[in-house]
């Protein structure tokens, strides 16, 4: 049985060209068994990618080709998706396709740190995965409205679909990832954190007693001065 543990997953280089005729394999064999009529790319596609180190391969024991996944801009590159995602056969059902995708969406974030990461899939597999990774579901009006994108969409066999809505709806989910929804979490927190510090602080102060000159006595004067303080940082 295959193991996770003997496949190295690395973004493809030079030295990764000669795998390119088993991509387009593996993914001619995948659209068969899908019924998707996903595209075979040209030799010159898959090999730029290769070459820009924009691709993830994974290879079982340094050379027996297992997986692939490659990074496409669309929109000026305000639009990143991982593409071509594929594991052969054999190296189905032990997390392959979970790691290549997490490491396709760790480079698209570090070559497009402000690119919003989308795809359309009508697998679970891939949901999970994709909702795993931080994207969420969304219209497709929410999606690039580079054409060249919709085009791809030509060779599947559920393209009349498309068609028919206006590029609006289709039997796959668009699903979507944005780094500000990041940024946005991070105040969030932050202001979930700064608050809480100050309710403690709070009802420290208000627990300690006071003494007979209704002063407060010394600790709770030092928290006082750590909660004002607090509010002014805030």
């Amino acid at each position: 049985m295959k193991e996770l543990k003997n496949i190295q997953i690395l973004v493809a280089t030079e030295e990764h060209l000669k795998y390119v005729d088993a991509v387009n394999d593996a993914i001619d064999i995948a659209s068969k068994e899908r019924g998707t009529g996903i595209a075979r790319r040209t030799y010159e596609y898959i090999a730029d990618k290769m070459l820009a180190g924009k691709a993830i391969i994974a290879l079982e024991n340094g050379d027996t080709f297992a997986g692939f996944c490659y990074v496409e801009t669309w929109g000026a590159k305000s639009f990143v998706a991982n593409s071509g995602l594929i594991v052969v056969k054999d190296y189905r059902g032990i997390g392959l396709a979970t790691e290549i995708k997490r490491k396709a969406f760790m480079l698209s974030r570090q070559v497009y740190p402000n690119a919003k990461i989308f795809g359309l899939t009508t697998g679970l597999a891939v949901m999970k995965i994709n909702h795993e990774l931080g994207y969420r579901p969304v219209t497709f009006s929410e999606l690039t409205d580079d054409e060249d994108f919709w085009k791809g969409c030509q060779s599947c066999v559920n393209y009349d679909i498309l068609e028919r809505t206006n590029k609006s709806k289709c039997l796959c989910t668009g699903m979507l990832y944005d780094p500000a929804w990041e940024q946005e979490k991070k105040v969030e927190e932050k202001k979930k954190n700064g608050w809480a510090i100050k309710g403690t602080l709070l009802d420290i102060i208000k627990k300690l007693k006071r003494n007979k000159k209704e002063t407060l006595p010394k600790e709770a004067t030092i928290l006082t001065f750590l909660f004002k303080k607090k509010i002014q940082r805030t």
